[in-house]
């Protein structure tokens, strides 16, 4: 057997091993943790590092103590806090839960496009001055609506997977996405001025890198159609917050639902809290309390197949880490 050690928050533990930590220890013994930080003395045994949210940094002196170790489980999505280019060095395989994560990010998604078509949350504000006939609002329904996706990764895949029953159109900009994979999800790759602009619905999937910081800026929120609304299930980042809050201010036709926001948490007073058009929740996309044990299952179903000998289906190369968002 593989000896292992869970290194993690352990507000987290047991939300994300609780469950498939007895299926672990049927393939790896357990040599040390729970813990929040490792005793860099108490290493030298692991072959196994499960990790997850808060999980320890990959570093130099952490490797040089843990001599035998062979594989890291990560039960969260990105890595970029916990990867070093020493890591990377010593060729140790990495395993990511984020497909895992983008299953309750797709949903949340999907749910708050659904809504944003028929305008919900615009009548849940405007309700609260006094009812008014749904007749008076354009809300377009899914039928024949367009919905524009800015990247073609995990999440952005996942929800355009469960957008095809719906009697909506699909375009997605992602200069990344290798040809033909956007037509196959049904999905119609166009330029991203053509999503801000004939898009009933932008959903912003796009992973926090240098050249995509502030992407989504004042022009390509200023040129949304008449009604659209903004979704971000990303990072705040992505989008020119400052010119966002302008342009909500100016078009009040338009509407953004932000689970992400730059910075985050808002600071205090933030306009977005006030703003009529805007809906902000506290980052609650992702995987919360039992969705948790999904990335569990996910690492631990890899260690199985590394016991076995079998290829690991989620590891992580540098380039891929460092797609993630």
């Amino acid at each position: 057997m593989l000896n292992a050690a869970f290194v993690l928050d352990l507000d987290v533990f047991d939300d994300v091993y609780g469950g498939p930590r007895e299926r672990l220890k049927r393939t790896a013994r357990v040599v040390y943790g729970p813990v929040a930080r490792p005793e860099l003395g108490r290493m030298g045994e692991v072959e196994v590092l499960c990790s997850s949210w808060g999980g320890p940094v990959l570093d130099e002196a952490l490797l040089d103590a843990a001599p035998r170790l062979k594989l890291v489980l990560h039960a969260a999505g990105t890595v970029r806090k916990i990867v070093t280019p020493e890591f990377w060095e010593r060729g140790i395989p990495l395993v990511s839960a984020f497909r895992a994560n983008a299953v309750p990010v797709a949903d949340f998604t999907v749910a708050q496009i659904v809504y944003a078509l028929k305008r919900g949350w615009w009548h849940v504000l405007r309700a609260r001055e006094g009812w008014a006939p749904a007749e008076r609002v354009a809300g377009a329904g899914t039928y024949g609506s367009r919905v524009g996706l800015l990247s073609l990764g995990a999440i952005g895949r996942l929800v355009a997977s469960r957008l095809r029953p719906l009697d909506v159109e699909v375009v997605a900009y992602d200069p990344f996405t290798e040809p033909g994979a956007a037509e196959e999800l049904g999905v119609r790759p166009v330029g991203i001025e053509e999503v801000f602009a004939t898009c009933d619905v932008v959903s912003v999937h796009t992973p926090l890198l240098p050249e995509t910081r502030g992407l989504v800026g004042r022009d390509l929120l200023a040129a949304m159609r008449e009604g659209a609304t903004l979704v971000n299930t990303s990072r705040g980042a992505v989008i020119d917050e400052p010119a966002l809050v302008e342009v909500l201010a100016e078009r009040p036709d338009l509407f953004a639902v932000l689970d992400v926001t730059d910075p985050e948490p808002p600071v205090a007073g933030s306009p977005l809290f006030a703003l009529p058009n805007v809906i902000v929740t506290p980052h609650i996309a992702g995987s919360l309390g039992p969705e948790r044990a999904r990335l569990g299952d996910l690492v631990v179903d890899e260690l199985e197949r590394f016991a076995s000998g079998e290829p690991l289906r989620h590891a992580l190369t540098r380039e891929s880490a460092e797609r993630l968002a």
